[in-house]
This record gives C-alpha cells, structure tokens and sequence, in this order.
C-alpha cells in the first residue's frame, strides 16, 4: 500500500521512512494512531531520540513506536519525562525502565497521577511491600493498562475466595507471580482452582499453590495440567499418591512431561531400579537436577554398594551429601 509524501515538509511520513518503516506498517499506525498523521516531524524526532537516550536500543526502537505509534505524539516534557522518571524510581538497575518499556510500550502513553500512582496505593494497601512495588511493575508494566475497579479487584476476590485473607497474603501472590493479574478469573483462574480440588487438594493445599507457586493457577487446564496428572497416573501412581504429590510439589501439574516428568521416572525405574512408590513418599525428587543431582549421586552411591532412601540421598547439598557417606576422595 502506497503512502503519499507530496505533503508538507514537516510530514512524519518521511520521519518513519527514514527510519526504516515500510508503507504498510506506516498505514497500520496512521490506522490506529488518527493523531500521528497530524504530528510534527520535531516532535517525533525529539521523541524518538529521548527514547534511545534513556537506553532504548535503537534497533529496538521501530518495533516499540509501532507497538505504540501514539508515543511520538505525546508531548515530551509533559507526559513522557514525567512518567520514564517516575518509573526510574520504582526500579534498582539501570536497564530496567528501557526493558519495561521495550516489552510494553503503551506504559508511556498513561499518566503519572491518574494511572500509577493509584496503581501503587491499590498493590500497597493489598501488602506489597514498598520496596517491591517497583519490581512488579517494571516486571509486568502491563499492569498499568489493567482496570483496578474491573479486573484488578476481581483477581483479588478470587484470591480472598481461596482463603487468602490474612494481611499481606495476596501481596505476597502477587510479588511472587505479578503476572496472575493478566488472567481471567472466569476463563483461567478458576477452572484451574477447581481441577486442583477435583484432583485432591484442600483448602490449605490451595493457599499454599497459591502463595508459593501462583504460576500453576495460571496454567491452562486441558493443555497442561490434565495431561500431566494423566501421565501420573499412566505411570502408576493411584489418586491419593498423585494428590499428595501435587499437594507437596504443584510444579509438577506444571512441568514438561517429555523433558522433565518422563526422564526422571525413567531413570528412578530402568536406572535406580526403585519403585514409584518411593516417590509418592518423597515428592521433592522432582525438585533436583537430573543431570547435576540425581545421576550423579547415585552413580557415587552404586560405586560403593551404598544404598539409601531417596530423601538421605537428596535432602543435603553436595559436601553434606559426600561427608554423610564417606565419599570425599
């Protein structure tokens, strides 16, 4: 699709020519962006070099202009300026503020008073330390665009529903996994919550999912965690022993099967020449490194006719483990 340049001097067009845009993605961001045909060239520029001087890659820069075309019409000083400088004080690291920004554009286009500061109280009054607010934000800037009276507040009844109403627990869901509040409470949070429980697990078991691992409940029922709990139980494990194993370790309704699950109950039985069971026992075995943990020691266990359960021969780190069995050389 052709662009007419026969405009004005000042026309942006030539501004994103110059700069590498071809005609379609121009077309897409005047489409989507009415004020970006009218803007001056000098606003643009001077945008588009405070982007880089705040340490954008430049390589980087189309592909966050297009993500938010509307940044190079935003007056500088009153809206950009403001807002990089509040976000550099949420943050610890230099590159934070330009990854923030890289990964979600539009973060630059909300303001200062009306969105993050009131963004900040809402997560501060739910028991986010002062201290991690800036982490969440600068992890999932996203969270800017996200309503606090629709969606936000609805993620926190769902967290109260699961019992998590002590001062300060679902601040401690959302330092641990900002991202929980991107998902729909209806459509991802809770059919995950209840196939948790048709799978076993209380009340109790479901707060600790929740603080310790709120990854899981953002995992997609059919695609992941049925699958796994059918691998369980097609390697031998009965209902109760699979609750048990979820309720101790509800990473592994999360793993993958093929590099993670398969392998380690391959190895336990064709290698280690254990039974299952022995698993159902010690849930953490899925915890440690097949490779660095798991192997290794029972290579330097089999070596000297040393046999051991499996929570003797992984619960220590590594000098422990040689000192317990007289394996130093």
């Amino acid at each position: 699709m052709e662009i007419s340049t026969s405009q004005n001097g000042n026309s942006v067009i030539w501004f994103l020519k110059d700069r590498g845009f071809n005609d379609r993605t121009i077309h897409d961001m005047f489409k989507r962006c009415k004020r970006l045909q009218g803007v001056e060239k000098d606003r643009a520029a001077d945008n588009w070099a405070y982007l880089k001087s705040i340490g954008i890659l430049e390589r980087k820069l189309p592909n966050v202009v297009s993500k938010c075309p509307k940044i190079l019409t935003l007056g500088l000083n009153e809206k950009l300026v403001p807002m990089v400088e509040c976000l550099a004080t949420l943050g610890t690291k230099p590159y934070e503020v330009a990854s923030a920004i890289t990964r979600f554009p539009p973060i630059l286009s909300h303001s200062v008073e009306e969105k993050l500061c009131p963004l900040l109280a809402f997560f501060q009054a739910l028991g986010v330390p002062e201290k991690q607010l800036g982490r969440m934000i600068l992890l999932n800037p996203r969270l800017i665009s996200y309503s606090i009276e629709s969606k936000l507040t609805e993620t926190v009844d769902f967290l109260t529903s699961l019992g998590l109403a002590r001062e300060g627990m679902i601040g401690k869901v959302l330092v641990k996994h900002p991202f929980i509040m991107g998902y729909s409470v209806d459509n991802r949070l809770r059919p995950t919550s209840e196939f948790l429980k048709s799978v076993g697990l209380k009340e109790l078991d479901l707060q600790v999912v929740a603080v310790k691992f709120p990854e899981v409940l953002c995992r997609d029922v059919n695609k992941i965690l049925r699958p796994n709990f059918t691998f369980l139980k097609r390697c031998g494990f009965a209902d109760g022993q699979i609750a048990a194993l979820v309720a101790a370790y509800p990473p592994i309704l999360i793993k993958s099967i093929k590099n993670s699950l398969e392998p380690r109950i391959k190895f336990l039985v064709e290698v280690m020449g254990r039974q299952i069971d022995e698993v159902a026992d010690y849930p953490d075995f899925f915890r440690h490194g097949l490779k660095k943990r798991l192997e290794l020691r029972h290579r330097l266990l089999k070596q000297r006719n040393i046999y051991c359960s499996l929570s003797e021969m992984l619960d220590c780190n590594a000098k422990k483990f040689l000192i317990k069995f007289g394996l130093f050389a």
